[in-house]
């Protein structure tokens, strides 16, 4: 680290090192700082793409780079993903007054980084790095924000979490099994019929139970049959013994 801050001097250290404490504990709205461990000479931070710009949903890192005689002149801005934007050009570097005729040595990393910020939600086309950006934002806006969209949801999308897989809850989990035990049992799937419940219990009547049922009584009526034609015979005996008599 001592090397990286060998440029800086001892008090702006110290200033530095107060500044990104302040910016850790208490963030600008839609702006990290993210801690540089290699020193102070360049400053991280991730900017959230404001609401109802093209550049909402998205998250871009940018640097700050810091030169030895800093703060009396000012950081070098560039954007390390990439935007379309009329003030950064295409290799990321940002035009805002702020960062040039307007830096005063007073002004301090939190209002640069607000003023970048600010600048995706009203650009300058008319001080433009990037000249095809800010000639379609004069001429066509919406053809300008369907571009500014297309590289936000390419190079600067949120990344999305994934659901845990394998993962259910005690009540989803209890309801797959009512549904798996209410599919497999054949009781379930039947409508209840009142001819067939006894005691509140589903009884099912097999499909064959009538052809049984049949085959019973045929049999039934065949051995009644039997038995009066055997008992026939028997009064025919006795009829011939008394005959004899």
């Amino acid at each position: 680290m001592m090397a990286a801050n060998e440029n800086l001097p001892p008090n702006v250290i110290k200033q530095l090192a107060k500044e990104l404490k302040n910016l850790n504990e208490t963030p600008p709205e839609g702006i990290k700082v993210i801690v540089n461990d290699d020193g102070f000479s360049t400053i991280y931070a991730d900017i959230e793409g404001p609401a109802g710009t093209p550049y909402e949903n998205g998250i871009f890192r940018m640097r700050l780079l810091l030169s030895h005689d800093f703060p009396c002149s000012p950081p070098k801005g560039y954007f390390m993903t990439k935007i379309f934007h009329p003030n950064i050009a295409t290799n990321g570097e940002i035009c805002v007054n702020t960062l040039k005729k307007d830096w005063t040595p007073s002004l301090g990393l939190r209002h640069v980084l607000t003023v970048i910020r600010c600048l995706l939600i009203e650009p300058f086309p008319e001080s433009a790095l990037n000249e095809q950006a800010g000639k379609m934002l004069l001429e066509d806006y919406e053809e300008y924000a369907r571009h500014a969209r297309l590289y936000t949801g390419i190079h600067a999308l949120k990344p999305k979490l994934k659901p845990e897989t394998g993962v259910r809850s005690e009540s989803t989990t209890g309801r797959n099994v009512d549904q798996k035990d209410t599919v497999c049992s054949g009781r379930a799937l039947l409508p209840p019929n009142p001819l067939t419940v006894q005691d509140q219990n589903v009884v099912v009547v097999s499909a064959t139970e009538p052809s049984v049922r049949a085959q019973a009584i045929q049999r039934k009526e065949g051995v009644v049959a039997v038995k009066a034609h055997v008992d026939k015979k028997r009064m025919d005996a006795r009829k011939k013994s008394l005959r004899r008599l």
